[in-house]
């Protein structure tokens, strides 16, 4: 493809390389977001626009909105609005030298920004069944000139490449959605066995994200453990009713049946390919262990128990500690924090009761934002 004169005489190469810098970039990323980010921020050094942005279709078709619209926060417009509105309704791209001398110009977000829209094009883009699913907009070419019609072209080819990339990405999100509420479904499965537990695996899913980050792991491994361990009773579907529920302290065979949960929410989740449903396994087996050995199922001791185990242990004895059971009143603030000083390196970890301890008041917080 030649390039006009209007092009700052960028070389086939030079744009070439641009493309090859964010191509890896773009394939790997599989969160919308920044995947917005990675295209519009392409878009704009390819066509050398002061602002470039992508618009998707609300689930509705009642809106077009953007979180990428660089100098701006998320935006949603109606959806035959503007330049935008015109091209998605149409599905035909715009090269506009002047916005203001356009009647179909929508100046309220220039209005709201204090931003002065010059020269403008528009793209739409579609999905694999041949729907238009946005618009690739970039706005004032830098320097003040006018975008060309290679810069059109430009950004037709790279709406065609990100269009795909895009749908792979919703997918992916709404893939997450569904798995996400899978999760809490099958953890409020055992949940609804019991009449006083309440919101308590969601309590909980909460507390071991917030120790899983101040415990440095990443945000993905955190909301893994989030999820994850949103099953960790999981077994207790199969404990009879007369145990779960009973009113007051088990008999040692009864102790012995209630135990058994965890690895019953083993067996039920150890036996799938899905890297989420085994890490549910393997907190449903461990979350009983202790530091000193003397927990179950197996009796392991430090390092031995998996982290996410450590740190469902605590959020999971913290939260059964401050709430009402069957069998006790909540405890006061100050016998939970004996517990966990006198348990530090025995029952738990001391990192993680370290950290719930300095952050106390943020994890009753988490508490008193889901009442049973």
């Amino acid at each position: 493809m030649s390039l006009e004169k209007t092009n700052v005489n960028r070389s086939d190469a030079e744009l070439l390389g641009i493309l090859f810098s964010y191509v890896p970039k773009i394939a790997e990323s599989k969160q919308l977001d920044s995947l917005l980010v990675l295209i519009a921020d392409l878009g704009r050094e390819l066509v050398l626009a002061e602002r470039c942005s992508l618009w998707l279709v609300s689930s509705d078709k009642k809106e077009l909105w953007t979180k990428v619209a660089h100098g701006c926060d998320e935006i949603r417009i109606p959806i035959t609005a503007g330049f935008v509105g015109y091209s998605y309704a149409n599905n035909e791209p715009l090269l506009i030298e002047d916005a203001y001398n356009d009647s179909r110009f929508d100046s309220s977000v220039d209005k709201n920004s204090g931003y002065r829209t010059k020269a403008v094009l528009t793209v739409p883009f579609k999905n694999s069944v041949g729907e238009v699913m946005g618009v690739f907009q970039a706005i004032n070419k830098v320097g003040g000139t006018q975008f060309s019609k290679d810069d059109l072209n430009f950004l037709q080819l790279t709406a065609v490449y990100s269009a795909k990339s895009l749908e792979s990405a919703m997918l992916f999100q709404e893939l997450e959605r569904t798995q996400e509420e899978i999760t809490l479904i099958l953890g409020a499965a055992a949940e609804c066995r019991s009449v006083e537990t309440g919101n308590h695996v969601k309590r909980v899913a909460e507390m071991c994200y917030t120790l899983s980050k101040y415990a440095g792991l990443s945000e993905g491994m955190a909301q893994k453990i989030r999820l994850a361990s949103s099953m960790h009773d999981l077994g207790k579907i199969g404990i009879p009713d007369e145990i779960l529920n009973k009113n007051g302290k088990f008999l040692p065979e009864e102790y012995a049946v209630m135990k058994n949960h965890s690895r019953l929410g083993y067996e039920m989740l150890s036996h799938s390919n899905c890297e989420l449903l085994r890490l549910a396994a393997e907190i449903a087996f461990s979350h009983h262990e202790r530091i000193d050995g003397k927990g179950y199922p197996l009796g392991l001791s430090g390092d031995e128990i998996p982290l996410a185990g450590r740190i469902c242990a605590v959020a999971d004895v913290f939260d059964a500690l401050i709430n009402v059971r069957c069998y006790k009143r909540p405890w006061s603030r100050e016998q939970v924090i004996a517990l966990y000083q006198e348990e530090r390196g025995r029952q738990f970890e001391a990192r993680l009761v370290d950290i719930l301890l300095e952050h106390l008041d943020e994890f009753y917080a988490i508490n008193d934002s889901m009442p049973d």
